[in-house]
């Protein structure tokens, strides 16, 4: 065997390229015609099997891989692509971000840092960010997988604030500081796991009642901290919530956010999908506020409908998150000139030093559509939830359950005295599901059962609502006979 035949590029390029083609080909058909696809569809119990084989000792054909792939996993995705995938809060992605995404692969780079244009792309990225949500040239952001991860940075960061550098050597262990943090109890449950990860501790994390419109109680909350600051504890973070994973609401941060200052406690927002809607003109109005965080937690991967992963964090002080995960040592030392210059890498700011090049989907997709088209496309898909509102309340059937604040959606077929209605609205949910027309997905609101209605996919029109609206009324009818 030659040393040159152990690389793992191909022999015959021109093979390779017309496979390649034909995968394009075969991705941009599936996006094109992706209306005429069931949302899901169950996987047989044979296709399945197939993935239970032992581990491959030889090498096979790139078109026989591919042709499984198009048989065997393409069909049976999730369907977050699809316009009546209206169940999880996942975007729809576009054929402009799968390119981008493709030419990155193409890359290989390795963002964890040195001296490369990828990361001056990140940077780009990062200023943009800051012109949209007004914070300061000193702010520091970063891509991680998903807005999990950034709320675990963003704790991180506000513990060091809270506890001092020391703290990152001594640990918590040594400090005579119990901290304590705000959240509403609509917030995510990643922000009690990113306090759990941080090592203060899940009870440590007080969950505020919220109001009618399901957004914090200021006066509790206010109310907490001094009852926790009575009783020794000290209070170092709010994290406030823009866009609810259940409703949809927006805590008042401006009111938040006056608390946050006139406690010295630091205002993190989890802004997972609804932080973007400051891209629309029409909706960023509603995030007032949003600028007085210290950090903001958000995915590009769903409203902004960059290809999955693409999760983001803000930081208002740039040199504090630095301060908090820069480890130096000899191997990551920065030189004046060559490959390794530079002085703050990304891995300076995260717990990752293997990073893909995830900015180049969101830089790709912000050149190409613009803040104009993105924008608009956000506000759309809050005004079709205002049209399923509409619907829901013109059917006798259907019941609204929550206010529609932005593009989140709950209700729910009424049930007789004889029937359980939350069994009722879960199976209507299954049937939906298994039909391959539409998949919302389920959640509790006041203790009932909802049908949740996420309208994030950019693909999604009036006709798609129409379409769910009816399937629901006819499932609903057909189990309560």
């Amino acid at each position: 065997m030659t040393e040159t035949s152990r690389s793992l590029d191909p022999q015959d390029w021109s093979s390779l390229r017309a496979n390649g083609h034909r995968m394009l080909d075969d991705m941009l058909d599936y996006i094109e015609h992706i209306r005429e696809r069931p949302v899901w569809q169950n996987i047989p119990d044979e296709v399945r099997g197939k993935f239970q084989q032992a581990l491959p000792q030889q090498g096979g054909d790139l078109a026989a891989v591919h042709q499984r792939f198009m048989e065997e996993v393409l069909p049976y995705a999730v369907g977050n692509s699809h316009p009546g995938f209206m169940g999880w809060v996942q975007g729809g992605g576009t054929p402009v971000g799968m390119l981008a995404e493709m030419l990155a692969a193409g890359l290989n780079a390795n963002l964890g840092g040195r001296d490369q244009m990828p990361v001056e792309v990140e940077k780009q990225v990062t200023q943009w960010m800051r012109e949209l949500f007004q914070f300061p040239d000193s702010a520091s952001g970063l891509f991680v997988t998903g807005t999990s991860i950034a709320n675990f940075i963003a704790v991180l960061v506000a513990r060091t604030k809270a506890l001092g550098l020391e703290s990152r050597r001594q640990g918590l262990a040594t400090s005579p500081h119990r901290l304590v943090a705000y959240a509403s109890v609509g917030a995510h449950a990643c922000v009690s796991q990113a306090i759990d990860m941080a090592g203060i501790g899940i009870d440590a994390l007080r969950l505020i009642p919220v109001n009618a419109a399901f957004e914090m109680d200021i006066a509790q909350l206010e109310a907490a901290i001094a009852a926790d600051r009575a009783a020794g504890y000290t209070p170092f973070l709010i994290a406030g919530t823009a866009g609810t994973v259940d409703v949809g609401a927006i805590d008042d941060l401006d009111a938040i956010a006056n608390v946050a200052q006139s406690q010295g406690l630091w205002f993190h927002i989890d802004g997972a999908y609804g932080a973007l809607a400051m891209l629309s003109a029409e909706i960023a109005p509603r995030l007032k506020g949003i600028e007085r965080a210290d950090s903001i937690a958000f995915d590009f991967h769903k409203w902004a409908q960059v290809q999955y992963d693409a999760g983001y964090i803000l930081v208002r002080d740039g040199q504090l998150h630095f301060d908090t995960f820069a480890t130096p040592t000899s191997y990551l030392k920065r030189e004046t000139r060559g490959i390794a210059a530079g002085e703050r890498w990304p891995c300076d700011f995260g717990p990752d030093l293997s990073r893909g090049f995830r900015a180049l989907k969101a830089w790709f997709t912000i050149q190409v559509y613009g803040v104009e088209q993105l924008g608009q496309m956000i506000a759309h898909t809050c005004e079709l939830a205002q049209y399923l509102r509409q619907r829901i309340q013109q059917e006798a059937a259907l019941e609204l359950l929550a206010p529609v604040n932005l593009n989140i959606v709950c209700f729910r077929y009424k049930a007789n005295a004889q029937i359980n209605a939350d069994e009722l609205n879960r199976d209507i949910v299954f049937e939906l599901h298994e039909s391959g027309i539409a998949a919302p997905s389920t959640t509790k609101v006041d203790g009932q059962l909802a049908i949740r209605a996420a309208l994030v996919n950019h693909r999604t029109t009036r006709s798609d609502i129409d379409q769910m609206v009816d399937a629901v009324l006819r499932f609903g009818a057909k189990l309560t006979q």
